[in-house]
C-alpha cells in the first residue's frame, strides 16, 4: 500500500470553498495511486474563539474540560473535509483521536504522544477506504480528550507518518515552502528547495512559524520525509531532509 500523510492548516480549511479545494487536491493524490491519511486543523480563528469561551469562565486552562472544548474545532473540520471527499466520489471516513486511539500522557493542553494504534485505520484501508481524515492537535488519555498544544497538528501529522511508515508527510500551509526570511515581509526572500532538519530546527527556534519545533524534531528522529507546500498554489514546496541526504545532492 502506497500511503502519504497530508496535513492542512487553519487557513487551508478556513472556508467551505477552501475545504472543497482541499478535497480536490486529495482526490488527485488518490488518482496518483495513494491512500491518504489527512490531518486537519480547526478552521482559521476557531481555536482562538473556543479558548476565549473557556477564559470567560475560568483562569484554569490546563484541565481536561479545557481540552474537551478547544479540541472540538478539529472535529468539525474533519467531518466537513470527509463529507467533501465523499461528494467527489472518494471513499472516505473520519476518525477522532480517541477512536484510533491516539494515546498521550495526561499533560492536558500540552500532551505528549505515547502511542498510535494502527489496526483500525489499516482495516479501513483494506476495506476499500482511500482516505481517512484525522483531527490534528487531539489525543486521548484514559478516555479523556487531550490536546497537544498550539501547532500540535504538525506533530500529529508527523507522528502518523512515522507510525504508518508513510512515503512522505506533506504540510500544506499559506506559503509555498521555506524561505530565507518571511516572504510576506522581506521582498527578496529566497525559497529553499531543501533544508536539513537541523537547519529547520534552528529557524524554528529563532521564531520561524512554518512548522512547530516539536514536529521537526520528531521527523528528524524517525527520518520522516517532510515537505512544506502551499494549499493555494500548485507549486513544488521545500523538502526537509537529513544531513546525509543533503550531502548526496
Amino acid at each position: 500500500m502506497s500511503l502519504i500523510v497530508a496535513k492542512f492548516g487553519g487557513t487551508s480549511v478556513g472556508t467551505i470553498d477552501r475545504i472543497n479545494s482541499v478535497a480536490k487536491r486529495i482526490k488527485n493524490e488518490v488518482k496518483n495511486g495513494y491512500n491518504v491519511i489527512v490531518v486537519v486543523s480547526a478552521m482559521a480563528g476557531e481555536t482562538n474563539r473556543l479558548i476565549k469561551l473557556v477564559q470567560s469562565l475560568t483562569n484554569n486552562c490546563r484541565s481536561s474540560e479545557y481540552d474537551t472544548v478547544v479540541s472540538s474545532g478539529e472535529q468539525v473540520t474533519s467531518g466537513l473535509v470527509t463529507i467533501a471527499l465523499n461528494e467527489l466520489g472518494i471513499k472516505s471516513k473520519s476518525y477522532q483521536g480517541w477512536q484510533i486511539p491516539f494515546e498521550t500522557d495526561n499533560n492536558f493542553s500540552r500532551a505528549n504522544i505515547k502511542k498510535i494504534k494502527k489496526d483500525k485505520l489499516l482495516s479501513e484501508f483494506k476495506n476499500g477506504y482511500k482516505v481517512i481524515v484525522v483531527p490534528g492537535f487531539q489525543g486521548v488519555h484514559e478516555n479523556r480528550i487531550t490536546t497537544l498544544g498550539r501547532g500540535g497538528s504538525d506533530t500529529s501529522a508527523v507522528a502518523l507518518a512515522a507510525t504508518f511508515k508513510a512515503e512522505r508527510c506533506d504540510i500544506y500551509t499559506d506559503v509555498d515552502g521555506v524561505y530565507t526570511a518571511d516572504p510576506r515581509i522581506v521582498a527578496n526572500a529566497l525559497k529553499l528547495e531543501t533544508i536539513t532538519f537541523e537547519e529547520m530546527l534552528e529557524l524554528a527556534s529563532q521564531g520561524a512559524k512554518v512548522l512547530q519545533t516539536r514536529s521537526v524534531a520528531l521527523a528528524m528522529n524517525f527520518n520522516v520525509k517532510l515537505q512544506v507546500l502551499s494549499s493555494f498554489e500548485k507549486k513544488s514546496g521545500t523538502f526537509i531532509i537529513n544531513e546525509r541526504q543533503k550531502s548526496m545532492e
